[in-house]
């Protein structure tokens, strides 16, 4: 359990793994409820019923939990049609979803033995729909005009193809950052917790032998602190890393949704 690696280890639940199973189409599969599935589903329901409650009894004064609702469903709305323009709250739901869906995730781990959003399947699973959605909504939008955004025209003709090859190898790219700088803020972010937490069990262990041994209590008193900043800087970064992942859902919404003009 001293393992700071061990925390992002995925295992069925208890009762919960269902072994071998042979599935049409897929094949054989491990079929499990595992502690990654549990985590998503509370995810989903807290959001489900955060919204629900806070929006339930909607008042002219709102009270705190309508408050807070209310400011993340302005905050997103107005991030989209910022970005967007005015064809943005067409596309509000998907990137509410977006937020919302990766911000609980991130704040449960803060609770939770367990947090998704450090799993690279899970944040590889949202790059990839957000980068199918945003191909999707290019092609039907743009017809072929789509691959327009790999042929700058602000560029000097003779640059042109090398521009535009770059252009499409850092499309190809996008759902890869996008995975990896979530799956890697969530990762770094708590390992670095249970370091600084196992250090103050050792020292204290060490101090408590007595003797020399005193001397750690300074040195587990400064890693309390740093659990501490670092504590609330994690729930800092559980807010950022979905609103930037927000914003960048947007971003690219906006190359294929105003392609080749402002907004």
């Amino acid at each position: 359990m001293a393992d700071p690696i061990h925390q992002f280890q995925i295992t069925p639940l208890p009762g919960l793994d269902f072994g071998e199973v042979t599935l049409p189409v897929i094949g054989t599969v491990h079929l499990a409820f595992t502690n990654s599935h549990l985590a998503m589903t509370l995810a989903f329901v807290l959001v489900i019923a955060f919204l629900q409650v806070s929006t339930s009894r909607a008042q002219v004064v709102p009270g705190r939990l309508q408050a807070a609702g209310e400011t993340m469903f302005g905050m997103i709305d107005n991030l989209a049609q910022s970005i967007i323009g005015h064809d943005g709250r067409k596309y509000f739901p998907f990137v509410f979803t977006l937020f919302m869906l990766v911000l609980m995730m991130n704040l449960l781990g803060m609770f939770l033995t367990f947090t998704a959003t450090s799993q690279l399947a899970v944040t590889a699973t949202f790059g990839v729909l957000t980068f199918a959605l945003v191909v999707i909504i290019g092609i039907a939008k743009n017809g072929l005009g789509f691959f327009g955004l790999f042929w700058p025209t602000s560029a000097p003709l003779v640059l042109r193809p090398v521009v535009g090859l770059i252009e499409f190898f850092s499309f190809l790219l996008r759902p890869v950052t996008l995975a990896l700088r979530l799956f890697g803020n969530m990762l770094g972010g708590h390992v670095a917790l249970k370091i600084f937490a196992g250090f103050i069990v050792s020292l204290m262990g060490v101090a408590l032998a007595g003797g020399v041994g005193l001397f750690a209590l300074p040195v587990a008193a400064l890693s309390l602190g740093m659990v501490v900043a670092l504590t609330a800087l994690e729930f800092l970064v559980a807010f950022l890393q979905a609103f930037v992942f927000a914003v960048l859902a947007c971003i690219y919404l906006n190359d294929v949704v105003n392609l080749g003009h402002g907004h």
